[in-house]
């Protein structure tokens, strides 16, 4: 539940920072050409191309760990759930480039998309496989051993050692109205 509220509130921060009007004099035509915006920003010096691209790698980052946590499954394929995040996360890119075109003074940059799914794929691969593997291991400790002992485990125990409460009631059935 944690993962998901989290994940909501990171979905309304970034709408809330990506959505809002600019009060600009005027714009730069869309970028539709892939990998031309992340050019023009590295011709912009060091500094300036580092903050660029890192303001595109950080903006839905946080989506890497947030997705896996909000489903919330332990046993899962590495790839299966990499592919998974990555594709959510490049269409929630994806749709909050298309909703900047109702947005005045926002622009379209293609290479946006590129960015921010990869930011997504990065966290996740450096957060999620790890964090995954340290839950397993804390659950699989506090869980009672099936293996080896006179007890085999204590919901199998107790189902074995209750009696009998008779037969099951059933309901009769109730004709439908026409």
């Amino acid at each position: 539940m944690a993962g998901f509220v989290l994940l909501l509130a990171h979905l309304l921060l970034v709408a809330w920072v990506s959505l809002r009007p600019r009060d600009v004099a005027w714009v730069t035509a869309p970028n539709t050409i892939p990998l031309h915006g992340l050019r023009a920003d590295l011709a912009l010096g060091g500094a300036e191309a580092a903050r660029l691209i890192g303001e595109g790698l950080l903006l839905l980052a946080p989506l890497g760990v947030l997705l896996p946590m909000a489903d919330g499954r332990l046993r899962v394929s590495g790839w299966a759930s990499l592919a998974r995040t990555t594709a959510a996360g490049a269409l929630v890119s994806l749709a909050v480039e298309l909703l900047q075109t109702a947005v005045p003074g926002q622009v379209v940059d293609v290479d946006s998309v590129l960015l921010n799914t990869t930011g997504v794929a990065l966290a996740h691969l450096l957060v999620v496989p790890a964090g995954r593997t340290r839950l397993r291991r804390r659950w699989e400790a506090g869980r009672p051993s099936s293996s080896g002992g006179s007890t085999p485990g204590r919901g199998s125990a107790l189902l074995r050692n209750e009696a009998p409460q008779g037969a099951t009631p059933t309901i009769s059935r109730v004709p439908i109205a026409p």
